[in-house]
């Protein structure tokens, strides 16, 4: 197995690890919703610390329903990371293009076996 191999593998199994043990080892069990995120944590903190705090803004969109909002939320992490994925893809891409260009190699299938010199009705 190459190093490359074995530290992909290694990550894997942590990245599995850190999504297993908390569940695994009863993490949060303690609280009525457990694994609420980071902006129900603070709106527990701020209304303990300070409860008549009115927000400076609103939400411009309240989904109806919590499932509706993980829905959302999960659209918005698959665009993020096709953007990504566009993005390294079309460097790669420029990468490989540029690549041949210096080797000298023919230029991609859709033009091969045509002069410069052959005109339209050539």
């Amino acid at each position: 197995m190459s190093r490359n191999a074995k530290i992909n593998t290694l990550l894997v199994a942590i990245v599995a690890a850190l999504a297993v043990l908390p569940l695994a080892l009863g993490l949060g069990d303690h609280k009525e919703e457990p694994f609420t995120g980071a902006d129900g944590e603070a709106e527990t903190a701020i209304t303990e610390i300070a409860p008549d705090y009115e927000p400076w803004f609103s939400p411009l969109y309240e989904p109806p329903s919590g499932e509706v909002e993980s829905a959302l939320f999960a659209l918005q992490a698959a665009l993020g990371a096709g953007v990504l994925a566009y993005y390294f893809g079309l460097r790669k891409g420029r990468r490989q293009g540029e690549a041949r260009a210096v080797a000298g190699e023919a230029p991609a299938a859709g033009s091969a076996g045509l002069s410069d010199t052959a005109g339209p009705g050539a």
